[in-house]
């Protein structure tokens, strides 16, 4: 999901579309051939809440656990010596995909919520005093808001929020207004999930940390779609998923400035991350291992890099140039259509539409959508401020990737048109 520019005026994108072998790509995902509903050809639009798997991920598992299967980091075997060996190369993909200074900077956790929560329960219970501020955005994934809120209470610090416009876009003016000295960490979505808004993240890391802040970017949205360096961003802290990045469930990154992992303490104890144990006490590994206790979703890991060699082989360029042109085919479409207003129109934008209907309550619109086949996301989608603040209980919000096709958009606006006939 990448930088489009479009809005809700967006002119006409000729067909076709050609920056991509769409055909072959989708011939790669074997759950697009199914058939949904009495036989219906899905039409998969639900990518900001998880993508689909290339066979290549599949296999990729598939292979570990019927070739390579055993605990790492523990064994002399040979099995466990390979495992070993996977993981830790698939450690150093993630970091070269993320721009991380070294390995030692990448933790694994089970997705981006968790990334965010062993940040906020270790750096933030450990940092954090009566007087320091939290600083987030009103447009945050609730992954990105309670456990700060959270942490806040622990600590007595302050969580504060920057507002966010009509388009849907950040109050730049407010937050320099709410940005202080006491602002100890910043914490931002790249992409907003709920909106599409694709935030101006370097620009603002440099303002925080300038105030001396350090800075939290929530990357689940961003990460599988555009080329991310977080040397380039200029954040401490960067958090993203597996499962949204076309790999399994269960696996999630935490990249972290090394300075910063190593005087954290850990979050969670056990097996694996300690250095030395006594019965008087303990001590603690270096980073990343400190932050992994216990036996790691290594399975998972292996998908995760088998699904990054996939991202870079299809192209990061290409595919933001494809998802754009979804974006901007579906914003003129459905935002063409009676009644229909869309919900998220900044400038800068993701590849995902959010609206709502006019006298169609967005579960009956997602309902109608899946009776034709179409899996979109109705709901606030874990972003209740953002639906408070558009005066909404819910959207409709269908989001893209680089196997969608020209012709689903074209469904997707045939089922909000019958959804209008069915409830108008």
């Amino acid at each position: 999901m990448v930088v489009s520019g479009v809005a809700a005026t967006a002119p006409p994108i000729p067909p076709p579309f050609t920056s991509l072998d769409v055909e072959r790509i989708r011939a790669d995902f074997p759950i697009l051939s199914e058939t949904v509903r009495g036989g219906r050809r899905l039409v998969y639009l639900d990518n900001a809440a998880t993508s689909q798997k290339p066979r290549q991920v599949i296999e990729a598992i598939s292979r570990f656990y019927s070739g390579e299967n055993a605990n790492i980091h523990r064994g002399l075997h040979y099995l466990s010596e390979r495992a070993t060996a996977a993981y830790d190369a698939a450690r150093e993909k993630v970091a070269r995909f993320l721009g991380a200074g070294a390995p030692s900077e990448i933790v694994f956790t089970r997705g981006t919520t968790e990334a965010i929560n062993l940040v906020a329960q270790s750096w933030g219970r450990s940092s954090l005093r009566p007087g320091d501020e939290v600083l987030a955005t009103g447009m945050e994934h609730h992954a990105n808001l309670v456990p700060w809120q959270v942490v806040c209470e622990q600590t007595g610090a302050t969580f504060r929020a920057v507002p966010i416009t009509d388009r849907g876009e950040l109050d730049l003016e407010a937050f320099d207004r709410l940005l202080s000295d006491r602002t100890r960490l910043f914490a931002v979505g790249h992409v907003s999930n709920a909106l599409g808004t694709v935030n101006p993240v370097r620009d603002l890391a440099a303002r925080a940390r300038a105030r001396g802040a350090l800075v939290l970017v929530d990357g689940a949205q961003s990460a599988p779609h555009m080329a991310v360096d977080v040397s380039e961003l200029g954040c401490d802290f960067f958090a993203c998923s597996g499962h949204k990045l076309f790999g399994p469930t269960g696996i999630g990154v935490l990249y972290g400035r090394q300075s910063i992992l190593d005087a954290m303490p850990p979050w969670q104890t056990g097996g694996d991350m300690i250095e030395r144990v006594t019965l008087e006490r303990s001590t603690w590994a270096a980073p990343p291992a400190r932050f992994e206790a216990g036996t790691p979703p290594i399975a998972e890991v292996m998908g995760l890099g088998a699904a990054i060699d996939y991202v870079e082989s299809v192209g990061l360029d290409a595919i933001g140039q494809w998802e754009s042109d979804l974006l901007s085919r579906a914003t003129e479409l459905v935002g063409a259509l009676p009644g229909v207003r869309l919900v998220g129109t900044a400038r800068a934008k993701a590849a995902m539409l959010s609206f709502v209907l006019d006298g169609v309550h967005p579960h009956d619109v997602g309902t109608v959508l899946d009776d034709e086949g179409i899996a979109v996301r109705a709901g606030h989608h874990c972003a209740q401020p953002v639906m408070q603040r558009f005066g909404l209980p819910a959207t409709v919000r269908a989001s893209f990737a680089f196997y969608n096709t020209p012709d689903e958009i074209e469904a997707l606006v045939r089922g909000v048109e019958r959804a209008r006939k069915v409830f108008g």
